[in-house]
């Protein structure tokens, strides 16, 4: 793994391939760049259509969480992505410099509570095959990794 700023080169055993980093202030309107870029990334790992779209989707939502909870939609705030491709399929590094956050306080709703939105959660632990919130190597705001397995 290529050393970069805001990660560990701890957090993940070899090998991985860096596809891209990406620094974006914490703005719903620069989410479309973002989408972008990791559906071109899940592409160039070898998924198809519908699992490429399906990583963006979770992704997205995690981005949103971001911004919503983490920041409490605060523009200031900044977000970097890491995008790796794996012999499994693709690593996905999410890190933002908000408050730590409590990642046991971090659960998909019961789907048996039928009512309008709060679903992100549960279509990225639907979507990835990993899910993990992990401590920032500094200690300073919070890393998401998501991984998605080639099948």
């Amino acid at each position: 793994m290529t050393s970069t700023a805001p990660f560990d080169d701890t957090l993940e055993p070899a090998p991985l391939e860096l596809l891209f980093e990406q620094r974006f202030a914490a703005r719903l309107e620069v989410l479309k760049k973002v989408r972008a870029s990791v559906l071109a990334g899940a592409r160039h790992c070898g998924f198809g259509e519908t699992d490429a779209r399906d990583i963006v989707l979770a992704l997205d939502e995690a981005c949103k969480n971001i911004l919503v909870h983490a920041y409490r939609n605060d523009e200031d705030g900044e977000v970097v992505l890491a995008v790796f491709r794996c012999q499994a399929g693709m690593v996905l590094l999410l890190r933002d410099f908000a408050p730590p956050m409590d990642p046991t306080g971090i659960k998909p709703r019961d789907l048996n509570d039928v009512r309008p939105g709060q679903l992100g959660t549960h279509f990225i632990h639907s979507i990835m095959d990993s899910v993990e919130y992990k401590p920032a190597p500094d200690g300073q705001g919070n890393l998401l990794r998501l991984m998605k397995r080639l099948e």
